[in-house]
């Protein structure tokens, strides 16, 4: 983009989109700051501007295909993943015997955790392979093979008694094949589905698929109530843990037929044809497009800008998800003892339920509000306050207390949640060569950072508590978990606002966009002003007389 040329004329001389003309009065009146600016300024500057500046996407049709196969394999993907969750205590005592019952736990998660930290690296895989090798289908197809096989596997993996320590050795190996896939299939799900969205329905279609991986939640959740329903608790211990694992076999072949049917993205397509053609064109050994999705990515300064911010934002999302779905019912049964597994299961499957109404709720809602963050401002206080308030309500020692605190809890996570895929995507949108492996990253760093460390970490305070404690009174320590979750609800705030960009902060205005019309504004009523005062100057004088009738001409005002 030339630095002097107006962005109206760069399209002809027309508005390319709702509220160029503040961008172009904004480019205008910091034109002459560039020669202040250091050069990593002006370039950040510049690409801001190219970034706000980017033609809507043409090639949104609303593809059912496209919703279902992100749906179906979100459900089917994060269905293995959450099975280990929900039976990280029968799995503690199978592959951890020899330590104690709080260090079985803890051990557990950490093969959570282990998962977890191979997200990123899947999400560099999958984002390569999404943007520069196969497309977004293609990505999908392999996420969900790469999944199937350590599910099976894990179902049939021998216990500690069985190999000794290579036990749990393997199973950590299984988990992080695992975390690699998951590491790929939310993220494409999200893009391929909002890519294929027209811009009226880019939040509720999000929602769709963040509801879908929660439906994954919602079907561990029913299989292992029902496993620890039919069988008593000496034979889930022993084996009935690996029959969630092996109903995966039923589940693999039906989603691979409906994500291999599912027709590309458009818009991925027809960029990466343009940019071969230019590739052509501009006759270049080494094109910036020969160079991994992860490089050219992390080149730019805007783009890193808006990663961190990504990453802050979602910090709030990913802890709160995983305390509320995964550890609140261990915490409930396992750590306080308030009630049986089973019963914590069947809360948990009736939360998750709820949640996945508000959550569809509230991402049709987003698409109604004149920024997609809006709907998330309004959430974020709300889930700041709820999160201690949730472990206060755990106290009522009153089974309909523990049920409306999550409910509670899920329904502002739900105003957050609902127009947080569109808004993901949408960050990303400028550029479809760099999209998935944006959103991958963005997304599965922020979920192994906060998401994947939540159950350690609420964990270690829910033992930490124990030792602040001091009479049965004391109810602020055992507000510790949520009150962590309150702490990153504020980064989460502070990054929304102050860090990352929007495509429709030229809707609303961004804080330095509003700055520049609010500066527009006041220059506007001061030249008013001069022209007032101008004029009952005038008009003094041809009232005393000192200026001819002839010479008179009232300003306009």
């Amino acid at each position: 983009m030339s630095k002097k040329e107006p962005l109206t004329q760069q399209h002809g001389g027309k508005p390319l989109f709702e509220g160029m003309d503040a961008i172009q009065r904004y480019q205008d009146e910091h034109a002459n700051d560039e020669a202040q600016m250091t050069e990593a300024e002006k370039h950040m500057h510049d690409e801001e501007l190219s970034f706000y500046s980017n033609s809507e996407n043409e090639f949104g049709d609303d593809n059912i295909w496209g919703l279902l196969s992100g749906v179906c394999g979100n459900i089917y993907e994060w269905y293995d993943f959450a099975v280990y969750g929900l039976l990280a205590p029968e799995i503690g005592g199978s592959f951890f015997p020899q330590s104690s019952k709080e260090l079985q736990l803890i051990n557990s998660f950490g093969v959570y955790l282990a998962a977890f930290l191979m997200r990123p690296l899947g999400a560099i895989l999958f984002g390569e392979m999404g943007d520069r090798l196969v497309g977004r289908k293609h990505a999908l197809v392999f996420s969900i093979l790469l999944i199937t096989v350590p599910s099976i596997l894990m179902g049939l993996l021998p216990t500690y008694n069985a190999w000794g320590a290579a036990a749990p050795v393997c199973l950590v190996i299984l988990r992080m094949m695992q975390g690699l896939s998951v590491g790929g299939q939310l993220a494409g799900s999200y893009v391929i589905s909002i890519e294929q969205s027209s811009s009226r329905s880019r939040g509720f279609r999000g929602s769709v698929c963040d509801a879908s991986s929660v439906g994954g939640f919602l079907l561990a959740s029913a299989v292992t109530t029902v496993t620890r329903s039919i069988l008593n608790e000496e034979q889930v211990n022993a084996w009935g843990w690996r029959l969630p694992f092996l109903f995966s076999i039923l589940l693999a072949p039906v989603l691979y037929s409906i994500v291999r049917n599912t027709e590309e993205s458009k818009l991925w397509s027809e960029r990466s044809e343009q940019k071969e053609t230019e590739q052509m064109i501009r006759e270049t050994e080494k094109d910036a497009s020969d160079r991994p999705a992860i490089v050219d990515l992390m080149s730019s300064p805007f783009r890193r800008r808006q990663l961190m911010g990504m990453i802050g934002v979602l910090s709030a999302c990913s802890s709160s998800f995983y305390i509320l779905f995964l550890w609140s019912p261990v915490y409930l049964s396992e750590l306080r003892g308030v009630m049986k597994d089973k019963e914590a299961d069947l809360m948990n499957f009736v939360v998750v339920g709820c949640y996945i109404f508000f959550l569809l709720s509230a991402g049709k809602l987003s698409d109604m509000f004149p920024h997609r963050i809006d709907l998330m401002r309004i959430g974020l206080p709300g889930l700041i306050i709820a999160a201690p308030v949730m472990f206060g309500m755990y106290e009522s020692e009153s089974y309909l207390g523990y049920l409306m605190a999550q409910i509670m809890f899920a329904f502002c996570l739900a105003l957050v949640e609902g127009g947080k895929a569109a808004w993901e995507v949408e960050l990303w949108m400028a550029d479809p060569t760099l999209s998935f492996t944006g959103v991958a990253i963005g997304h599965n760093v922020a979920s192994t950072l906060f998401g994947g460390t939540m159950p350690l970490v609420a964990t270690f305070l829910y033992y930490r508590e124990s030792n602040l404690i001091e009479s049965d009174n004391d109810l602020w320590p055992r507000l510790l978990p949520g009150l962590y979750v309150s702490i990153l609800g504020c980064l989460s705030l502070f990054c929304m606002t102050w860090v990352t960009r929007h495509p429709h902060d030229v809707r609303t205005g961004d804080i330095k966009l509003r700055a520049a019309v609010e500066r527009e504004n006041q220059k506007f009523k001061a030249a008013q002003k001069k022209k007032q005062k101008r004029r009952k100057q005038l008009e003094q004088q041809l009232s005393t007389g000192n200026i001819p009738d002839a010479q008179y001409v009232p300003p306009h005002v």
